[in-house]
């Protein structure tokens, strides 16, 4: 694997293993994380892709592991983000069952306290072809802070503003990302812009320094630019990082 880094004033992309790159990190530099990590579900299933049966799996970064490897996966890399997150800084970590509740068991096992547990609803899923369980129509973000921290960023007026001047909730209501922002290439667990939008304007302020460990094809990083913060994201895989690298230059900021 041919490592790269690319440095701007506004942001570096690294392409490296997150275990890596995290260890390199000053501590307490950054202000919110948001993750997307592996959800090992590849196990030789197979799903729909635009109304066209698919093989489910995605990768060797997504193959099926054991609980115990789950268990020690995700250990290695929230350890690495407590300790480079600042005291007042915030994560938010994204998953399907198969991996989030174990990420939800080790935030609180390592210092971390959950804020919120919010549901993504996705308008448009795909069908259950085996037809023996319900549509899996939705995924978890887990939102967490230090457990020590008594003070974090959360723009509460503005997400009461965004949403009809009431109350937003836990739950949230976004398609899946539509051909625009898959201009340079698909990601197969790739989040739609405006739910990244929504997660960096609650969550960070204007010159904030966000970091995504797996950043795939830089949702993070293109939410992060529009908005005037800061990023840092790491990718591990070359085709995946060419396609944010390209997605980044292409910000307006």
């Amino acid at each position: 694997m041919n490592k790269q880094v690319i440095s701007f004033p506004t942001y570096t992309l690294y392409q490296d293993s997150c275990f890596k790159v995290l260890k390199k990190l000053d501590s307490k530099s950054i202000d919110f994380i948001f993750a997307d990590p592996p959800y090992f579900l590849s196990d030789g299933g197979i799903t729909c892709v635009g109304g066209k049966i698919s093989s489910v799996n995605k990768g060797k970064w997504d193959q099926t592991i054991s609980l115990k490897e789950k268990l020690s996966f995700s250990k290695r890399w929230l350890k690495e983000c407590y300790r480079i997150l600042k005291d007042q800084g915030t994560i938010m970590i994204s998953g399907t069952y198969h991996i989030i509740y174990i990420i939800g068991f080790v935030l609180e096992a390592i210092g971390f306290e959950i804020i919120n547990n919010i549901t993504w609803i996705k308008k448009n899923p795909p069908p259950n072809l085996a037809c023996k369980c319900f549509k899996h129509s939705s995924e978890t973000i887990l939102w967490a802070k230090k457990k020590n921290s008594k003070k974090y960023t959360f723009n509460y007026q503005l997400m009461k503003k965004l949403n009809q001047d009431k109350q937003m909730s836990d739950i949230w209501v976004f398609s899946r990302p539509g051909k625009k922002e898959k201009l340079y290439g698909k990601h197969p667990t790739q989040k739609p812009l405006n739910l990244l939008e929504r997660i960096i304007l609650a969550t960070t302020n204007e010159n904030d320094l966000v970091l995504d460990p797996f950043m795939g094809s830089g949702t993070t990083g293109v939410a992060s630019l529009i908005h005037h913060r800061k990023f840092k994201g790491i990718e591990i895989d070359k085709t995946y990082f060419e396609i944010a690298k390209k997605r980044l230059l292409d910000v307006k900021e």
